[in-house]
């Protein structure tokens, strides 16, 4: 009996020695609350002459559109940021081992990054949360799909290659406040992206150039992370909707040669086929951008073929004129030929009957 319930009393102890934690007991500790303004209104450092450094990664998901006519480019990215918070900081063997807990955003401090190049707010549910780490280091994971403008070139088009970048930089705070710097390197972001990425339609990714640069202006300088996407075209699918048949009729209109000039059939084919190029320019003009600064390849190369079609449709219309002009004077002088021949019968059936 005694032996069983010392047994039982030490099985007790042993239960209770164990300590229960929960993510409160860090939060009560750190006294990190919904409304501790010590938390979210300054920059989270001890000295006001720390500076908050700024990790920045983004990986390219997917190319979602890209507009030649407006001039935009529709990337979808997952944007990857840290930086330390000076006013958190817990041993993890204090609290069960707990090393990281996830907080609303809205609970502390975060850099006012905004994209230059941003023309329209996106509509996405972003993450609504964060990690922070017993050594105080934040991060945050979030995707974005970025509606900005991209100046292109569209010389070479459908053949063209574009470059569209995307400038991350803080709006209040200078060089002297916080820093912005690239986690990877152009080689590194390009084969991350290549691996991650989902869908590309028409464009093919090439490379993502990571770039960091110090921008001047009234009052200080600003850190800003570039990052160039390059992207190409791919042609076939205009080439065989497009190119192929402008070449098409440019051939049809030169077998119309073989067609007899009589009852108007080789004008009005010649008309049907300039309508068709016509169509297709219309086409054109609604895919390429209203203002240019070099004349599109493509345009040229439709202007050309156009303009040979209408030569060709004026040497018709000339031909045709002469061919109607002279057939009165053929039949003028086919009656006069018929009538002499008449002449010549009488005067020889009038002179067999005198003999």
């Amino acid at each position: 009996m005694r032996a069983g319930f010392l047994l039982l009393l030490f099985l007790t102890d042993k239960v209770s020695s164990q300590k229960v934690c929960s993510y409160q007991d860090v939060l009560d500790y750190l006294n990190l609350t919904r409304g501790n303004e010590a938390f979210t209104s300054t920059r989270p450092v001890l000295d006001h002459t720390h500076l908050t450094t700024v990790q920045l990664d983004i990986s390219l998901y997917s190319i979602l559109a890209v507009t030649e006519k407006i001039q935009t480019f529709v990337p979808f990215i997952w944007i990857e940021m840290n930086w330390n918070n000076e006013l958190i900081s817990w041993d993890p063997s204090q609290f069960c081992g707990i090393s990281q807990i996830a907080l609303p955003q809205n609970m502390l401090w975060k850099p006012d990054l905004f994209i230059y190049e941003m023309t329209q707010k996106d509509e996405t549910i972003l993450n609504p949360y964060l990690y922070v780490t017993h050594k105080g280091i934040v991060s945050i994971e979030e995707d974005l799909k970025v509606v900005s403008s991209c100046k292109m070139d569209v010389h070479k088009f459908p053949f063209d290659t574009q470059r569209c970048s995307i400038t991350f930089s803080t709006v209040m705070y200078t060089v002297d406040e916080v820093r912005l710097i690239p986690v990877s390197n152009s080689s590194r972001a390009t084969q991350s992206s290549l691996e991650l990425m989902l869908t590309q339609g028409e464009w093919e990714f090439l490379n993502l150039l990571v770039t960091n640069v110090t921008f001047s202006f009234n009052r200080g300088d600003w850190d800003q992370i570039i990052y160039t996407i390059t992207m190409r075209r791919r042609p076939l699918l205009h080439v065989v909707n497009f190119l192929l048949p402008i070449l098409f009729f440019l051939s049809l209109d030169l077998a119309s040669f073989l067609i007899s000039d009589h009852r108007g059939e080789k004008l009005g084919f010649k008309v049907t086929v300039l309508l068709a190029i016509s169509v297709l320019l219309l086409i054109l003009n609604d895919i390429l951008p209203s203002m240019s600064n070099k004349t599109p390849l493509i345009a040229t190369y439709c202007i050309v073929i156009f303009a040979l079609m209408l030569l060709s449709l004026l040497e018709t219309i000339l031909v045709t004129y002469l061919m109607e002009k002279d057939s009165p004077s053929q039949e003028n002088l086919s009656l006069r030929d018929d009538c002499e021949d008449e002449q010549d019968k009488d005067k020889s059936h009038n002179c067999d009957r005198g003999h």
